[in-house]
């Protein structure tokens, strides 16, 4: 198996134009041993690094850019319960696991939140996130979300807000009600990813970045090699997600790179603000090809949505997102668009990560479907957890079956793009 990839610094998003924190990890020369090496320094690598050096591991954590390069770094900045496909994992394994899937759907919140405590990571992170009705046949979602918060006598603040209060709330009539939890909530994606490094780095992670991995050698003590070096460990995770293609034999064409993009406004002033989001939440609405958008922290409307499933980049992000955004706020088309950017998420075809194993001590996790902020948390801690010998719960995902498209990456993007089609139209009726 051969992979190499261009060296590349961050995208030109509102993120990485307000970093925190310029990484600047050397790149791997020699040999170097590890308990555990980890490949793609987003949120699964980074998160499974630190759940393991907390456990007192050993970790090298080898990077193609820089850390947080890709979907981690570019992304919504929604911190959002839950991981895709739980619920047909509940229906393989019966109800008796109900309660260990409501507690692992907000584990990635705990994660979220206590990190950015424990080791003081700023990175803007703040409760509150709304998902609005786009049609009325919507609104029977947010009764169903209620009932499950008291069915498991849920500790954190949540509301319904009918059409007027949502209307009043977010300053336009585009929606017919919503439901808010103030345990999701929204935060600086690359600056939060970087502050884990830190973290990560700080007990003892090697951090290797501009390393592109060219091979992996499989045996007892897996070797993996880079252009000018390589880590020896007695296991490896690869947690690549979107921009990943190692081990084809395993792992093509089960993840499929969708396009994500995301304009940025100028700043905006009070008075604007307090009219289009005065509580300062995360919104997403309850399509099947969702919208969302946010206030940055400098309040900046961060504004994303129409994933492109095709495999083809609009020729203008601004072109392609601002109409979108005008429908909702009609009132900000004198604004100034500063940010436009995009990037790459995997999607999985039954929208279950793509979880497994491949010759006892080669790890991968990858495909979050558009959820991963909070869902690539949860899923570093059961890396880790299954690295120490505690399978329960990878082995709850690993044991899905997964369809993989046959023929090319381009024709299996095809055949999402066309089912996305219909979804799409669905979101119209």
């Amino acid at each position: 198996m051969k992979f190499t990839d261009q060296k590349q610094e961050h995208t030109s998003s509102y993120y990485a134009a307000t970093v925190n924190d310029v990484t600047d990890y050397p790149t791997l020369e020699g040999t170097v041993s590890a308990d555990v090496c980890v490949v793609g320094g987003g949120f699964t690598g980074v998160s499974t690094a630190l759940s393991l050096v907390e456990r007192g591991y050993s970790v090298a954590l080898v990077e193609a850019n820089r850390i947080g390069w890709g979907a981690s770094g570019r992304n919504g900045g929604q911190v959002i319960n839950g991981i895709s496909g739980l619920e047909k994992i509940r229906k393989k394994h019966g109800d008796g696991i109900a309660d260990m899937l409501w507690d692992l759907k907000w584990r990635g919140n705990d994660i979220i939140y206590d990190r950015v405590k424990k080791y003081g990571i700023q990175c803007d992170l703040k409760g509150g996130f709304l998902e609005v009705a786009v049609k009325p046949k919507q609104l029977s979602y947010l009764d169903e979300y209620v009932e499950e918060r008291v069915t498991h006598n849920f500790p954190y603040k949540y509301e319904i807000w009918d059409r007027q209060e949502t209307c009043d709330r977010l300053g336009t009539n585009s929606f017919h009600g919503g439901f808010i939890c103030y345990r999701d909530g929204h935060v600086h994606s690359l600056n939060l990813c970087i502050g884990e490094a830190r973290a990560a780095h700080g007990l003892g992670v090697k951090i290797f970045e501009q390393s592109p991995v060219v091979d992996i050698e499989h045996g007892a003590r897996p070797k993996v090699r880079t252009a000018n070096g390589v880590v020896e460990a007695d296991s490896v995770v690869l947690a690549g997600n979107a921009y990943s293609q190692f081990e084809p034999k395993h792992l093509s064409n089960l993840v499929f790179p969708a396009g994500s993009y995301i304009i940025g406004t100028e700043p905006l002033s009070e008075d604007v603000v307090n009219e289009i989001n005065p509580l300062d939440v995360a919104v997403c609405d309850l399509n099947e090809v969702v919208d969302y958008f946010r206030l940055s922290a400098d309040k900046r409307l961060l504004y994303g949505g129409a994933c492109n499933y095709s495999g083809r980049d609009p020729a203008s992000i601004k072109s392609y997102i601002l109409p979108r955004m005008l429908k909702v706020y009609p009132q900000l088309k004198d604004v100034r668009i500063d940010f436009e950017w995009g990037g790459k998420i995997g999607i999985v075809l039954n929208r279950i990560p793509a979880v497994g194993r491949i010759n006892g001590n080669v790890y991968y996790c990858q495909g979050y479907s558009g959820h991963g902020v909070a869902a690539t948390h949860i899923m570093g801690e059961v890396m880790a957890e299954a690295i120490a010998g505690t399978m329960e719960k990878f082995d709850l995902f690993a044991d899905m079956n997964h369809f993989r498209i046959p023929g090319s990456q381009w024709i299996g993007n095809q055949i999402i793009a066309l089912g996305m089609l219909y979804y799409k139209l669905m979101d119209r009726i």
